[in-house]
This record gives C-alpha cells, structure tokens and sequence, in this order.
C-alpha cells in the first residue's frame, strides 16, 4: 500500500517511527516554541532504558541480501563500517546492540544517546543531504518509510551504490522486527534479537497486567494550539494505548490526525492524556477551553503530561513510554517486577488542580 502523508500540525511532525513513524504520526520533535517549555518530565537523556548492548560475537556472512519494510531487496556488500542513521528510532537502536560506534551521522533532530548528539547532521525533516553522506564514505544507510525521509533521497543513494535499509514500524511487532532486521544488516543480530526478545516479554507482561482491568476512553492529545489533532485508526500510538489499557478515541481516519471538538466531546474521554505537555500545555489549560467543560477527564481532573518522545519513537525506550502511558491511564495499577522504572508521575500537567 502506498504511504500516505498525514494531516497534522507542525509542531507535532515528524516521526519516529521509523516512521516513528506510522499511520498517525510519531512525533520525534516538533517545532514552536519547545524550547522555552519546561519539560513535565525528565528529559530524555536522563531516562535509564535498557542498558547498550556489547558487540555481538556471531560470524554474519557478507554480503547479505535483506528485505527491507518497504519490500525492496537490499544488498549490503560487507560488514558495515560507516553507517548513516535518518531516523531518531534507528539511531538508538543501532547504539542499544553495540553498533553505534560505526554510527558516522544522523540527523538534526537526534537527541538519544547522547553519544549521538555531536555526530554530523546530514537530514533535516524534510531533507536529506546526499552528497555529504556520500563524502563520508557511507557504506549503509537506514532511513524511515511513509516519506519520513524523502523517496527521491533514498533512490538517489541507491543509485550511487549506496544501500538503504528503510524501516517503517507500523505497529509494536514491528518495532521489534525492525530491531532484528537492523541487527542482522549491521552483523549485531544477537545483540538485537536479545533486546527484541526482551522487550517483548515487557511489552507481553504489560498487556497482561491491563488485560482484566477497565479500559477508560482516551484522549491522546497531539496538539490543540488551533485545531485537535490525536491518533488515527489502525496507528502505533492506538495499540499503545490499547496495550496500556485504554480505550484510545481516534480520528476516524487512517491518514487524516485532526478531530473535531463535537466528536471528542460526544467521545467524551474519562481520561486526556498530554502528548504536547512538552510544549507547554498544561492541564489548566485544558480546563479553560471553551467547550471542554462538559468532558468527563476535565470534569474530574484526569489530565496527564506524558513524555511523547519516548511514547512514540520506535526504539529501545518503548517499554518506558508504555510505562509512561500506563502511569497516565492506570496510575492504580502495581507493576510486575522485573520493568524498567516509569517516568516519574509529578508533572505540571498531571499536579495541576
């Protein structure tokens, strides 16, 4: 099926997953007035996800033919030694299996780990620098599908011999199968299996945690600066939530993120969930928008700030943005040990009265 791009803000663009990122949108970063916001939660690189992997010992026969999400043979001639990351999400990935030290650029929105942030920057949201990618001696390229990095881009290396891996993790299995694939292409596969297998077995004792509780409508909130934008159907962000025991209200649409107020208010969420308290949005101000007042989470205060970053790129940090959502949605709920810690609860958006 051909990607399709979706309608949304643009301080909320982006993503990652691998394109972050997905039929709604997986915000890796946005634009606006970020900067000046003070974070309602820790900032990402002080978040302790799982630990970087060592180096792989087993043998990967070179060269070696993949298939990449997109459904294009990719042919890497050798054991990479200087890989190009376009997207946040493959970036932590290939630092997490021990491959980030052949990691040689990235993009301009990189933020995690922070051994990624000096690296040159040769992608922008909507460029891609192929002639700097190609002077770096680039030898394996990931980028994102869905047109998180440009098609034409993508062709162009390809067309100068260089392969392209593109991911596009449409839901949490395929997060994972991205982390193999992308193990397997760098010669780390069992790193990579080892923290697939891993988060897997996470992710599994969450749903079974949420399975036998209730499932309040959620309202994932994007952004509401002019319009309302929240996930869309069939979208990574909805299984999340769904994962985290809610009953996520979307869009209608598979493409389109914006939401009128008459149909969330008919939805009428018991909890809001802040994807944009990064940005500044607080739960005060939820309350004094004119019209929500008849919501059920603004009647009862059940507005929380998440970290969107962690909840919607498609790394090795899910697990905590799961966490992260469960807080949000089922903060009752005893966690099973053996979990990462979640982010702390206290937020200007979830202490607001």
């Amino acid at each position: 099926m051909a990607a399709q791009s979706l309608r949304i803000p643009s301080r909320a663009r982006a993503r990652a997953l691998p394109a972050l990122l997905l039929p709604l949108l997986i915000v890796v970063g946005c634009t606006g007035n970020a900067a000046s916001a003070t974070p309602p939660f820790p900032p990402t690189t002080s978040l302790n996800p799982i630990a970087t992997a060592a180096p792989s010992a087993s043998p990967v026969a070179y060269p070696l033919t993949l298939t990449d999400d997109e459904g294009t043979a990719v042919t890497i001639p050798s054991k990479p030694k200087k890989i190009v990351s376009l997207t946040p999400g493959s970036t932590e990935i290939l630092f997490a299996i021990g491959a980030g030290s052949g990691v040689v650029a990235t993009t301009n929105f990189d933020d995690y780990p922070p051994e990624a942030v000096p690296l040159p920057d040769v992608a922008t949201y909507t460029s891609v620098d192929t002639e700097k990618i190609v002077g770096l001696g680039t030898d394996l390229v990931i980028a994102g599908g869905n047109n998180f990095n440009p098609p034409v881009s993508i062709a162009k290396l390809r067309s100068l011999g260089i392969p392209v891996l593109v991911t596009y993790a449409k839901d949490v299995a395929g997060v994972l199968a991205d982390i193999n694939l992308v193990g397997e292409a760098v010669g780390e596969s069992t790193a990579a299996d080892s923290l697939a297998a891993s988060m897997g077995a996470q992710f599994e004792a969450i749903r079974a945690v949420t399975s036998g509780a209730p499932h309040p409508k959620v309202f994932y909130e994007l952004d509401a600066i002019s319009k309302i934008y929240t996930t869309t159907d069939a979208s990574f962000l909805q299984e999340m939530i769904q994962i985290a025991g809610g009953d996520p209200i979307t869009t209608g649409s598979t493409t389109n993120s914006e939401i009128p107020l008459e149909k969330l208010i008919a939805a009428n969420p018991a909890v809001i969930v802040l994807g944009d308290a990064a940005y500044g949005t607080t739960a005060a101000q939820v309350k004094s928008r004119p019209g929500w007042a008849t919501i059920q989470a603004v009647q009862t205060g059940s507005i929380v700030g998440v970290n969107d970053i962690i909840v919607s790129r498609p790394g090795p940090r899910l697990v905590l943005g799961l966490l992260d959502l469960l807080r949000a949605i089922h903060p009752e709920i005893a966690l099973p040990s053996g979990l990462p810690s979640p982010v702390p609860a206290a937020s200007p958006a979830a202490s607001m009265p």
